[in-house]
């Protein structure tokens, strides 16, 4: 739902506005409703941003809007349902509102039965994208509760949230791996010092997620951490998904280990993808409400595309198709002409290609035996397979010419970084660019992976726990997150890779060309 009004009228008749409005009855009642795993913002723009929240009964969603803290100024949005069939989750567009602006929003349910029962507000804030040339910050990752490890408040939680909080971030572009619905979380882990990890758990979590609800209550366990919702309440976010938001590397082909009884893997996708657009603040398209894929623009010195690397791709298999073909589609053609056309209309200096898969480092489909492929890379050599699309694109960017692209990508749970370099690749029509690889956030750390060379990567950085200690847990502290400035005045991209404990690992500061 779309709430429409002009900045002028938004600040114009904003004095006051509570002196208009009549506060709420809130009953005494035990029974009011619940705001019940904290609220969202989402997919941020120059003029407005979605607001998400939960509740635990039928409802009405009230949201009030401002630009103070106090809420002196605030204006009472109409209100939206939320209902079984989306399981009480409520998200509105909340558009025309005034650029480089902190605002602020407060949440509550009315109970549809009740209406003179409403619960008390939750507070949440955003910043809308400038309109000039200001700084820009933003935080990415991926992989959270992924291999067992969930929420253990001896550890903290999830702390690495409360880590990239205190950077104060614009927003925060999750690169995937939201959830892990085919990784169950049992009460007790037993770590290699013979310590023990205690991990909060819930019924459904005890088994791998099959059912609508399985998939929604994977997303509402990662809402039960502190870290995590206080995160969430100030920093927007911008969402992709990847493999374990269904199962891990699914594609059509995938064979369904024996913990699954529903055996129909489009099934499963369909239910879990269901559950994701549910539970996230994405603006939706209305001609395609299922599609992840989708710019957003953050004022004049970045925009960022965020790709699908799920949904439209051809069978996992050996990746050494000699031609581009259904087989060989992984963006799939139509989203690589979004892609295309999106990258040469825009004028930001800078364009965040965030993807949800790295471009060289090899994911095998079977990782115990090394055998098929997961991701884009194949192997060293020519291009083969899926990277006929990347060679497309490349040469595509540097014959337009588009400058200044940027990839950011997690997945591999390690953190590196990437320059890739014409004179050292098997293709060469491209121009030089950087990828950097953050996460985990909260799971298990492996790698580092081996690397593809047909299109140059050059490894500048790594930080992984090497080939003898892999599925390290987050206590062991290499969880790891990506931190990027963009300088209003200069347009300069500032790239730190850090650690939950926020130790700055490794940093480049990367010139903006001149178109």
């Amino acid at each position: 739902m779309n709430i429409k009004f002009s900045r002028r009228r938004f600040l114009a008749t904003s004095a006051g506005a509570l002196g208009t409005i009549a506060l709420p009855y809130l009953s005494r009642a035990a029974d009011r409703p619940a705001v019940t795993h904290g609220v969202q913002a989402g997919d941020v723009t120059v003029d407005g941003g979605v607001v998400w929240a939960r509740a635990d009964r039928p409802s009405q969603m009230l949201v009030e809007v401002a630009t103070t803290e106090s809420f002196k100024d605030a204006r009472a949005l109409p209100p939206i349902a939320a209902l079984p069939e989306s399981d009480f989750t409520a998200k509105m567009l909340i558009e025309n509102l005034p650029g480089g602006q902190d605002i602020f929003y407060r949440v509550r349910f009315r109970d549809l039965s009740h209406s003179a029962v409403e619960c008390e507000p939750v507070v949440g804030r955003f910043r809308t994208a400038p309109a000039d040339r200001r700084d820009v910050s933003f935080v990415w990752g991926g992989d959270v509760a992924g291999q067992g490890w969930g929420i253990n408040p001896d550890d903290g939680g999830m702390f690495t949230f409360s880590a990239m909080r205190k950077h104060l971030p614009d927003f925060f572009l999750h690169s995937g791996d939201t959830i892990y619905a085919d990784g169950p979380i049992q009460s007790e882990v037993k770590l290699a010092d013979g310590k023990i990890w205690k991990n909060v758990t819930i019924p459904e979590k005890a088994k791998v997620a099959e059912t609508l609800d399985e998939f929604r209550a994977a997303h509402k366990y990662n809402l039960t951490d502190d870290n995590l919702r206080a995160f969430n309440a100030e920093v927007p976010i911008f969402v992709q998904w990847d493999d374990h938001e269904v199962t891990n590397n699914w594609s059509l082909s995938k064979e369904l280990p024996a913990a699954y009884k529903v055996r129909d893997i489009s099934l499963l996708a369909a239910r879990a993808g269901r559950a994701f657009r549910e539970m996230y603040p994405m603006r939706e398209s209305i001609t395609e409400p299922s599609r992840v894929y989708r710019q957003i623009s953050y004022g004049p010195h970045l925009d960022v595309f965020v790709l699908d690397e799920r949904s439209y791709r051809g069978p996992n298999g050996t990746n050494q198709e000699t031609a581009y073909g259904p087989a060989a589609y992984f963006l799939g053609p139509d989203q690589m002409a979004w892609l295309k056309r999106s990258l040469l209309n825009s004028r930001a200096t800078w364009k965040v290609i965030a993807s949800d898969m790295p471009l060289s480092i090899l994911v095998y489909d079977d990782a115990t035996n090394k055998k098929g492929s997961e991701a884009f890379a194949q192997g060293d050599g020519p291009v083969r397979g899926r990277e006929f699309e990347i060679a497309d694109l490349l040469r595509f960017i540097k014959m337009a010419p588009i400058k200044n692209t940027v990839w950011l990508t997690a997945d591999v749970h390690y953190a590196a970084a990437h320059y890739y370099n014409p004179d050292k690749a098997q293709f060469q029509e491209f121009d030089p660019f950087w990828e950097f690889v953050s996460g985990p956030l909260h799971a298990g750390t492996f790698g580092p992976g081996e690397m593809d060379n047909t299109f140059g990567p050059e490894v500048r950085f790594v930080k992984a726990p090497g080939p003898d200690k892999q599925n390290l847990p987050p206590s062991a502290g290499m969880q790891f997150f990506g931190h990027v400035k963009i300088d209003g005045s200069s347009g300069q991209m500032t790239v730190t890779l850090r650690d939950r404990a926020d130790v700055a690992l490794w940093s480049t500061t990367l010139d903006p060309k001149q178109s």
